[in-house]
């Protein structure tokens, strides 16, 4: 397992429920989990939950992190606000570190251009497509999506997305990884047979 810390975006109105289940999942192995604000101030979620973050997001590199996790927030639509987390985006994808990005922070990363070249999806194409990005004839319409070391997934698809991060970063694999996404996605009360077996439950 990378020793390396998980870094968790957070930011005013920043989705609670859109990495849930990633966070969660990667704590249980092991993880850890370190959030980062726009600094060490308080934001708050769209749920209202009062989040104190970790660190300052000028102050996470990416060679002190396995993976950069961002979720969506109505921020992401009302202006330039979140513009530093996908620059920072850009940084860990330049250096080779892998980043998740789901909702709204998928057009941040259009805005940014981190779509263009890499198979991606979002809520849906004509979503991105009114950031007037160049990487439209890349969209997949898929829950979600891995290439060139970003995650995407629209807002829908928590599990999908939890799916792909724990896939990536040596979790879960093969039929425990499927086990795991019928279980928390269809309810399928018979994976939870594999995943017990496997250690896993």
């Amino acid at each position: 397992m990378n020793s390396k810390p998980v870094h968790l975006a957070v930011y005013d109105t920043f989705a609670d429920w859109e990495t849930g289940h990633a966070t969660a999942h990667l704590a249980r192995a092991g993880h850890d989990i370190r959030t980062v604000g726009p600094s060490t101030q308080p934001v708050r979620s769209i749920g209202g939950l009062s989040v104190q973050p970790d660190l300052a997001l000028d102050d996470v590199r990416p060679e002190d992190s396995s993976l950069l996790i961002l979720p969506g927030a109505d921020l992401w639509d009302a202006g330039d606000d979140l513009a530093p987390f996908a620059r920072k985006a850009r940084e860990f994808l330049d250096a080779g570190v892998p980043v998740a990005a789901i909702c709204g922070a998928t057009a941040g990363l259009a805005r940014e251009g981190l779509l263009d070249d890499r198979a991606h999806t979002s809520a849906i194409s004509f979503y991105l497509a009114a950031t007037g990005y160049g990487g439209g004839e890349r969209y997949v319409d898929a829950d979600a999506v891995t290439d060139g070391g970003l995650i995407t997934a629209g807002p829908t698809e928590p599990v999908a997305f939890a799916r792909e991060v724990l896939q990536l970063l040596g979790v879960f694999e093969g039929e425990v990884l499927d086990a795991w996404y019928r279980l928390f996605h269809d309810s399928d009360a018979a994976a939870y047979a594999v995943l017990e077996k496997a250690g896993a439950a």
